[in-house]
């Protein structure tokens, strides 16, 4: 790669790397630390406070495919940012929430805002933005994207304790408009496909992608994990503060899950060149069982707690990569972000030859 495109692509890794941290870790991690003052304060039990977390997470999924075609359009620039003023404006609404109504209201906008800033708009956007080396950016973004859970669990916990809920979530209103939005604004307006050579001009068609059984094999053990990951992400520290170990210990371990993921991802660039990426998924798919049955023989003790974090890290860590480079190596470029917004919306569809599938 050129020095240019060396210093194109550090850019937008940085710029990407910085919203990341900033998005999961207000928009996801953030929400298992406050749903219980949340829940009280509104009158609602666990059930009740999750249910519209849950329904922004399947509306995200929703948005991503229409998204997806867009981002392959126009780049990340402009949806991107406008994502970013959308988290702001849920984030506002969350803290200043006195209705279940408004509660679901502040849920639906932060799920379309999801669709827009979270690691598939990003992958999307460096695939457009670099003519060269899209899957080390997105290995690279990934890295850093690791450590929002490590920085925002304990940093929510800390804010909750000193300004309160309300006060929490206007901070994070305000990194999502002066901090998140101004730097997606700084993406480049161009893509790949007027700078230059672009691998990006070959690829199937989502239409043919859909035809084949690859696509829906790929579409269903993605939409497994993503289920389990978003469950046990979200109810971690729950679960465990429940199995009788405090909540400062508990947000101790929990917080292994993000360095566990960075050293997931760097085991993944260190053997992805001489392993196939088919393989890689394989074994790392086949570990996260094993851990949540170590987990549930053996709740009560912190060192199977902290095992499980370690296990959970470094699977969720390697997958968050494949999930941004296999469609790029099965399906080609041209249509990434159709082809991945396609792979994570959920819907029932009659697809050929004749048979039910469910799309994720």
């Amino acid at each position: 790669m050129s020095a240019p495109g060396n210093t194109r692509s550090r850019r937008i890794v940085g710029i990407l790397a910085v919203t990341q941290i900033l998005a999961w870790g207000s928009l996801y991690y953030a929400f298992s630390v406050l749903s219980p003052h949340m829940g009280r304060a509104l009158g609602i039990d666990a059930q009740g406070a999750m249910a519209p977390f849950s329904w922004a997470l399947l509306l995200g999924g929703l948005v991503a495919a229409p998204a997806g075609r867009l981002f392959d359009r126009i780049g990340g620039r402009r949806l991107m940012a406008c994502g970013s003023l959308l988290a702001a404006c849920g984030l506002l609404m969350l803290a200043r929430v006195d209705s279940i109504g408004m509660y679901w209201l502040a849920w639906s906008v932060l799920g379309i805002a999801m669709a827009l800033t979270m690691y598939e708009a990003a992958f999307a956007t460096i695939n457009r933005a670099l003519a060269e080396s899209p899957r080390r950016a997105i290995t690279t973004l990934t890295l850093f994207g690791g450590f929002a859970s490590t920085i925002f669990w304990p940093l929510t916990l800390a804010l909750d304790a000193r300004l309160g809920w309300r006060s929490t979530w206007l901070v994070y209103a305000a990194l999502q408009l002066f901090v998140c939005a101004p730097l997606h604004a700084l993406l480049p307006s161009h893509t790949a496909a007027s700078a230059g050579p672009v691998a990006a001009s070959t690829g199937m068609a989502l239409s043919e992608v859909l035809r084949g059984s690859v696509f829906w094999k790929l579409a269903a053990a993605f939409a497994a994990q993503s289920l389990v990951s978003s469950a046990l992400t979200v109810g971690l520290i729950r679960l465990m503060h429940d199995a009788g170990h405090p909540l400062s210990t508990v947000v101790m371990l929990a917080a292994l899950f993000g360095p566990m993921q960075v050293a997931g991802r760097i085991a993944e660039m260190a053997i992805g060149r001489r392993v196939r990426s088919q393989t890689i998924g394989s074994v790392t798919f086949a570990a996260l069982p094993l851990a949540l049955g170590l987990l549930f023989v053996f709740i009560d003790q912190l060192a199977a707690v902290a095992a499980f974090c370690i296990v959970f890290g470094l699977s969720n860590g390697v997958l968050t990569i494949l999930r941004g480079t296999l469609p790029q190596e099965l399906f080609g470029r041209a249509h990434y972000g159709a082809i991945a917004g396609a792979r994570s919306r959920p819907r029932w569809s009659r697809a050929p030859p004749g048979r039910w599938r469910w799309r994720h």
